[in-house]
């Protein structure tokens, strides 16, 4: 039998669209061009496709496409600017995902602090 405590099959149940919603964003920015992308608007502000794409070969039609990836999962918004879209990135949900990391990271600790405990006991 394990000394292990697992958590409540409620609590489970309720953290697991939590985890699945910060996986989703991993997910988005595990592309290299999202990962650009992120990495662009975090410096540069609210961009236009067109200021996206610049001195690039993907296409508007590609960044369009990858920016809505990133919609998705709320880590870009966009805004009409007379006939162009701006898109600014919006760190809320990269935010979540870091303190959900850094729970796991607790908890990992703790338990290799008991792993350790009893070997030494």
């Amino acid at each position: 039998m394990s000394s292990r405590t697992e958590p409540a099959p409620a609590t489970r149940s309720r953290r697991t669209p939590v985890l699945q919603q910060h996986a989703a964003v991993f997910a988005a920015l595990g592309d290299p061009t999202r990962l650009r992308l992120v990495a662009a608007l975090c410096t540069g502000g609210a961009l236009s496709i067109a200021q996206l794409t610049a001195g690039t070969a993907i296409t508007r039609q590609a960044v369009t496409r990858h920016l809505q990836v990133l919609a998705d999962v709320g880590l870009v918004q966009d805004a009409r600017m007379g006939r162009e879209r701006r898109w600014a990135f919006e760190p809320a949900p990269l935010e979540a995902a870091r303190r959900s990391l850094e729970q796991v990271s607790r908890q990992w600790d703790q338990a290799l602090e008991r792993l350790r405990a009893r070997v030494e006991a």
